[in-house]
């Protein structure tokens, strides 16, 4: 029986190329900027924690930063090592092994939607570990409630979604302080807002 990553990640792999086109000029500059501003030192090395096909790893290093992808999907991994010449790791979201007090941030932006409830904690914690004491994460989580598996184009995609108020418990249970949290897109009144983003650091230091 596959697991719900095995079966994500396969439709992840068998769409790729599709992904890649429809994404790579989605707008996520908030999101970067909000990590960069909360990062103990700039530049720094980040982590692109789900990096896909390599569209802000590439943005990351164009700024000048220490930039280093992460995803669980082969073909995105092979994707964002050739386009931004970046380290890239392949590693599943439920069993990381991640270096300890190496980066300055972390940026999970639509990644950590891929978690079930039960795991986030952990997650979050082998996040938490990651960072530099005074290190940010910048985490992009689908609005909602309940989780399970969203048929997609060619199979489906396990998805948490998620409030503040939900997420907040997870985020302070693996250590962090957090710091700001806002809504996505901008310009639109919260109830059309279908993301909630949350910027926390480790350690609670500003």
């Amino acid at each position: 029986m596959q697991s719900l990553e095995q079966i994500t990640i396969a439709e992840y792999q068998a769409t790729a190329e599709s992904f890649r086109l429809g994404t790579w000029d989605h707008d996520v500059s908030q999101n970067r900027n909000a990590l960069l501003a909360a990062m103990p030192q700039n530049p720094g090395r980040i982590l692109d924690f789900g990096c896909g096909p390599g569209r802000d790893l590439m943005a990351f290093k164009t700024l000048g930063q220490e930039a280093i992808g992460l995803d669980a999907t082969p073909a995105f991994v092979d994707m964002a090592k050739q386009i931004t010449g970046c380290e890239v790791w392949q590693q599943n979201f439920l069993n990381l092994d991640l270096p300890k007090q190496y980066f300055d941030g972390v940026f999970a932006n639509a990644s950590l939607l891929h978690v079930p409830e039960a795991h986030m904690e952990q997650v979050l914690r082998n996040l938490y570990e990651c960072l530099v004491v005074g290190g940010a994460i910048v985490m992009s989580l689908a609005r909602g409630s309940g989780e399970g598996f969203a048929p997609r184009a060619m199979g489906e995609r396990y998805t948490s979604f998620w409030e503040y108020e939900t997420i907040v418990p997870y985020v302070e249970a693996a250590g962090f302080t957090i710091v700001d949290h806002y809504y996505r897109p901008p310009g639109l009144p919260k109830q059309d807002q279908s993301w909630v983003v949350v910027v926390a650091k480790r350690n609670g230091l500003k």
